[in-house]
């Protein structure tokens, strides 16, 4: 492993813009293109947002971000210990959403469209972590 962060959150909008900015920083290094720079941070904050509308409900928590750098692929785990998803297909399939009418149920789909891999891992009662993994084809600086 090249490089790695490990970061503490609550759940609290706001710090969905700080998510982005400090995934953004961290992979600067491998020198990606603005595409899969904007890829990577809109995965993150769909991931992030999804703890926060999803996971949390109607209270806060702690949301975790590890990030790691290993020779030109990024992987970012967002986690959370928040409700949990009850059936994980039926969450990733398109349009659908537990969140009412003013969500559109397509988070898990935006995720899965701009990074090389997603997994996603949940248990009730205990919460979500979500893994995002991105190559950068970007020349490394490393």
């Amino acid at each position: 492993m090249k490089n790695e962060f490990r970061l503490t959150i609550s759940s609290n909008s706001i710090n969905e813009g700080f998510a982005r900015v400090v995934v953004s920083s961290f992979v600067t290094p491998l020198d990606p293109t603005l595409e899969e720079l904007a890829d990577l941070k809109t995965a993150v904050s769909e991931a992030v947002t999804n703890s926060i509308v999803h996971g949390y409900k109607d209270k806060f928590g702690k949301i975790y971000i590890n990030g790691s750098i290993n020779e030109n692929t990024v992987k970012i785990i967002i986690r959370d210990k928040g409700c949990g998803i009850e059936n994980i297909e039926e969450a990733m399939t398109p349009l659908f959403t537990t969140g009412g009418g003013d969500r559109a149920g397509l988070g898990f789909t935006v995720m899965e469209s701009f990074c090389d891999k997603l997994k996603v891992r949940s248990k009730i009662g205990y919460g979500t972590s979500v893994t995002l993994i991105k190559k950068i084809e970007g020349k490394s600086k490393w």
